[in-house]
């Protein structure tokens, strides 16, 4: 999931450098929202909700 996370992030920079602002902003929402998924998941991880096996 990181790698997508830094995939959409090259993209939403690249996007901005040309001059696509929808572009750039989607794929930056993109991104926005799987760092935010992947936080809920560690702290769930760290306090022992959701086990790893």
């Amino acid at each position: 999931m990181i790698r997508w996370i830094i995939i959409l992030l090259i993209i939403a920079a690249a996007a901005s450098l040309l001059g696509m602002p929808a572009l750039a902003g989607a794929a930056a929402m993109g991104a926005r929202v799987l760092i935010g998924i992947v936080l809920i998941l560690f702290l769930l991880l760290v306090l022992g909700v959701f086990a790893v096996t």
